[in-house]
């Protein structure tokens, strides 16, 4: 067969032409990624006013890919050592749990569940730009200790997430989860419940009395919070009247005083005073306010002029 080789020249030019065209097109250079996260650090946290406890951490994506595109990720964080259906928790001393939850939002409404296991009906989509190529992103996870834990025993509280947060991710744009590239981190949500303690007291009201030729009795309510196993001593001063001792108090009205006596029991034997171990009442705390009676008299004595005798008692609490 005869070939013009004007024809042929053509054809292998064009041949040229089209392979050239093919090798314009870059190959992909691909994605990676790892994930790392903070510790949730909560601190040191007083639970005795039942307010809820806020912080953060941090969850950062690394990432090495083509300049500008949408890396598409869905980032899931499991339960950690304990949860239950209401929140996850954290381990404390003697078995106690400290509840508290992970959110996506800085309002704490949405919780950060997880892909992996279902939790929470899964984890949380997020997309962004590569920039350069090499990048770090961070996303904040919002913490809270819940309310209403009164009750928690003092001491350390920890919880450990081995193998999450899980970053699954690719450039693709499905929908979470993506079930492509995964990369894995740990870490831990701490918290130290503080000892604490608070008290306040009624007033102690002896009433009016024409004459204080006998006894004149009343009793009053000094109510004791203090956090949930924690020992504590109440103690109560001799008051501010001139010469007064735990012994014998002093009611004044300028010059004039009655004298009175603040004690532990109904029989009004054991003198209420202010030294540890010898007068003071013990107790240990619940978490929940634990009322105390003082049981005061005015004994017999000579009846002072007529006016309002008043006097003020310093309530200490030792714990």
């Amino acid at each position: 067969m005869n070939v013009h080789p004007r024809i042929v020249r053509r054809f292998l030019c064009a041949l040229a032409a089209i392979a050239l065209i093919g090798f314009s097109v870059p190959a992909h250079a691909g994605i990676n990624c790892s994930v790392s996260m903070t510790t949730v650090a909560f601190g040191s946290i007083d639970v005795l006013p039942g307010t809820a406890f806020d912080t953060t951490g941090t969850l950062s994506i690394t990432c090495s890919t083509d300049p500008n595109i949408t890396i598409h990720t869905c980032l899931s964080i499991a339960a950690g050592s304990a949860n239950d259906a209401t929140s996850r928790q954290m381990n404390g001393p003697s078995t106690t749990k400290l509840r508290f939850e992970l959110y996506s939002d800085s309002a704490r409404t949405q919780k950060w569940g997880s892909y992996v296991t279902g939790l929470y009906g899964g984890g949380i989509p997020f997309n962004f730009n590569s920039g350069s190529g090499n990048i770090t992103q961070p996303v904040t996870v919002y913490a809270r200790v819940l309310a209403s834990q009164q009750t928690t025993i003092p001491g350390s509280y920890t919880s450990t997430f081995s193998g999450q947060p899980v970053l699954d991710y690719d450039d693709k744009g499905n929908a979470c989860p993506l079930n492509a590239h995964t990369a894995t981190s740990s870490f831990t949500a701490t918290a130290t419940v503080i000892s604490s303690c608070n008290v306040s007291a009624t007033t102690h009201d002896f009433g009016s009395a024409s004459s204080l030729g006998s006894n004149v009795d009343a009793t009053s309510t000094i109510t004791t919070t203090c956090t949930s196993t924690t020992p504590y001593n109440i103690g109560l001063d001799a008051g501010t009247g001139s010469g007064a001792t735990v012994t014998t108090r002093k009611m004044t009205a300028g010059a004039a005083t009655i004298n009175y006596s603040l004690y532990t029991n109904s029989g009004r034997t054991t003198v209420w005073g202010n030294t540890i171990g010898t007068n003071t009442v013990s107790g240990t705390g619940s978490g929940a306010g634990q009322p105390l009676t003082v049981y005061g008299r005015v004994p017999s004595q000579a009846t002072p002029a007529p006016a309002t005798y008043t006097d003020t008692i310093v309530t200490t609490i030792t714990y």
